[in-house]
């Protein structure tokens, strides 16, 4: 490992980001922190919406995920999928749930300031379908130790210290660990679905 990946962007490199972000047509939002993102995302999204929420340990933080799946304000995708998830005669309709909703939640690994770039580790590729297409709409919660030079910084920071996070979490949760199995590399959101929301505050891995 290269640098320190938990240490927060400054502002400069945070203002980077998101100029870079914007040149390729994601709306971007800097906050202070995880209380005003989770206001912001209340004031988005209106009530009755899908949602679909990935596994994010900064959405868990924040309790963006509480207020997304057990609120009662919003329709949960991850509660329509989850009961389906015992019968293996119903993965394809699980799937298909998951695939599509109004809004999805989730963050991301690394952004790179150099070209406004998005990567996207997952062992699964469960979040990755709503995030590439099937989401009418998505927001990221970004921590500020996420901002990164470019994609060898992205790529390293993802192999060398997001995994092991990951993977330690993994084994907590779930009695086996996780792996980097697929990654969404994010370029440009030509339809406006996406904001990004960057903060000034370290959270998530």
């Amino acid at each position: 490992m290269s640098k320190d990946y938990s240490l927060p962007s400054n502002e400069d490199e945070l203002q980077s980001a998101k100029n870079s972000l914007e040149n390729n047509g994601f709306k971007v939002l800097i906050l202070d922190d995880l209380a005003e993102a989770r206001e912001k995302i209340a004031e988005i999204i209106p009530e009755g919406s899908e949602i679909f929420t990935a596994t994010s340990k900064t959405l868990q933080e924040a309790g963006i995920d509480k207020d997304a799946n057990e609120s009662g304000k919003y329709v949960s995708v991850r509660n329509l999928f989850m009961p389906l998830a015992s019968d293996p005669e119903k993965a394809v309709e699980m799937r298909r749930i998951g695939s599509g909703s109004d809004y999805a939640l989730g963050s991301v690994h690394a952004i790179t300031q150099d070209k406004g770039h998005v990567f996207i580790a997952s062992a699964s590729g469960s979040q990755i379908p709503n995030y590439a297409y099937g989401a009418s709409n998505f927001i990221w919660v970004v921590g500020a130790q996420k901002i990164v030079k470019d994609m060898d910084e992205a790529l390293d920071r993802i192999e060398n210290y997001t995994f092991h996070l990951e993977d330690e979490r993994a084994k907590e949760a779930y009695g086996s660990g996780s792996s980097i199995n697929k990654i969404l590399i994010y370029r440009k959101e030509p339809r406006g679905r996406g904001t990004v929301i960057l903060l000034r505050q370290t959270v998530g891995f």
